[in-house]
C-alpha cells in the first residue's frame, strides 16, 4: 500500500519552482554548516570559556564588593572586622603548625 507525499505533486512543479527550492535548501544547509562549525571551533569554544570566566569572575568582585561596602559605599565595618578575624586566625594556624613541624623535624 503506497502512501501519496501530502505536498505538492513532484509532476506539478516547474523546473524553475525545484531549482528555487534547491538553493533555499542549499542555502539553509550552508547556514547549518556554518553554525555548527562555529560551534565546534576550538577558537571559538575558547572564546566563549572565556567569557563565561570572566564573567563568573565580575560576579565574584561584585559579591566581595558589596559584602564590604552598603549601598552608599560605605565600609561594613563588622565585615572587615569579621574577615580579618579570618585572617589572623588562618594566619596563626599556619605558624603554628610550621613551628610545630619544624620542632619535630629537629
Amino acid at each position: 500500500m503506497a502512501t501519496q507525499p501530502s505536498g505538492p505533486s513532484l509532476t506539478s512543479r516547474s523546473k524553475s519552482e525545484i531549482e528555487a527550492d534547491l538553493g533555499a535548501n542549499r542555502d539553509r544547509l550552508a547556514a547549518s554548516i556554518s553554525e555548527l562549525i562555529d560551534e565546534v571551533h576550538p577558537k571559538r569554544i575558547k572564546e566563549r570559556t572565556v567569557g563565561r570566566i570572566q564573567a563568573a569572575v565580575q560576579a565574584r568582585k561584585e559579591d566581595a564588593r558589596a559584602y564590604l561596602f552598603n549601598s552608599r559605599g560605605d565600609v561594613r565595618t563588622d565585615h572587615v572586622v569579621k574577615l580579618a578575624s579570618v585572617v589572623a586566625g588562618t594566619i596563626t594556624v599556619v605558624l603554628t603548625l610550621r613551628a610545630l613541624l619544624a620542632r619535630r623535624r629537629r
